[in-house]
């Protein structure tokens, strides 16, 4: 975006009427304090607990790390304009937000497929498991999710610098977001926009495929078990996480392939605070209450704090 004559943009947010925007307050404060409370305490967990400290929780900990990111840059920013009336942010402050929603937004996308490998490895090679998913493996391919996301973001966040806004400075929108940007840009957009589409199609080609084909052969192999109790057991490590890719993926397909979600504004705005407030809050209580492991981590550090705070 290039900074020109407009330093700063007007935030609309999601309506005028100081009635719901006391509701709304309300509600994203609530929302965003149990998500931040709910995967702090999954991450607490993974490094207090030796139970948890085997791959799928050294990914769950970084899934919860993108969530609680990627809301600390939308959400406190909304609470204080509807706190203070302040809707105007700086250009750069604009820029910074858009730069790390969409870093985050994307790593998630590859995180959650590489959490979709381990489920496959920990199922389909049960005895290579711990050599596959040593610890330098984990974090290599937690670093890989960040750079991929990184690559991904920067052709259009490049393309968005050069951006020229010249009549309007209002974004129709509660945050810093791409396509309300372009819509009041008085530059030629049409190649920034292929570049975004492209760019999200290729993140969202390579890690549902990655995907799907992870859990096609855990599919696969779970039909070869002679015992309904290990398909149970195998099917339950996964579940959680299927419900998390299953939302996730769902969202972000509804918001950036349907096109009349881009025409109607008001929907693409509801959908995204729901993918900012609701979706990160929901998370954590779905890999706990399908996960029996992180329940008693949560159990024995409750009665833990209980015996501590006794003495």
């Amino acid at each position: 975006m290039r900074n020109g004559t407009i330093t700063r943009f007007i935030l609309l947010g999601l309506t005028d009427d100081p009635e719901l925007q006391v509701l709304i307050f309300i509600f994203l404060f609530l929302t965003y304090t149990l998500s931040i409370t709910g995967n702090l305490t999954i991450i607490i967990l993974t490094f207090v607990d030796p139970h948890l400290k085997t791959p799928m929780y050294f990914f769950l900990k970084n899934f919860s790390f993108l969530e609680i990111s990627f809301t600390f840059a939308i959400i406190p920013r909304y609470l204080y304009s509807i706190a203070t009336g302040d809707n105007v942010i700086t250009y750069n402050a604009c820029v910074i937000q858009v730069f790390f929603t969409d870093l985050c937004g994307v790593s998630e996308f590859f995180l959650l497929a590489a959490m979709s490998y381990d489920r496959y490895v920990a199922i389909c090679k049960p005895l290579h498991y711990v050599i596959i998913m040593s610890n330098s493996v984990c974090r290599i391919l937690n670093i890989c999710c960040w750079a991929a996301g990184l690559c991904i973001i920067i052709p259009p966040l490049s393309l968005g610098l050069n951006l020229k806004f010249c009549d309007s400075n209002i974004i129709d929108h509660f945050g810093c977001d791409a396509f309300p940007l372009v819509k009041i840009s008085c530059s030629d957009t049409r190649f920034m926009e292929w570049t975004v589409i492209i760019c999200a199609i290729l993140t969202l080609n390579m890690t549902l495929t990655c995907v799907v084909l992870s859990y096609a052969y855990i599919i696969k192999t779970n039909f070869r078990f002679p015992s309904v109790q290990q398909r149970k057991k195998a099917y339950s490590t996964c579940s959680s996480h299927m419900i998390v890719v299953s939302i996730t993926y769902g969202t972000c397909i509804f918001i950036d392939m349907n096109p009349t979600a881009k025409e109607k504004v008001t929907i693409n705005k509801v959908v995204s605070l729901l993918s900012t407030s609701i979706i990160p809050l929901i998370n954590p209580f779905i890999y706990t209450l399908w996960n029996k492991q992180v329940k008693q981590a949560f159990k024995d550090s409750i009665k833990k704090m209980a015996f501590l705070s006794k003495d």
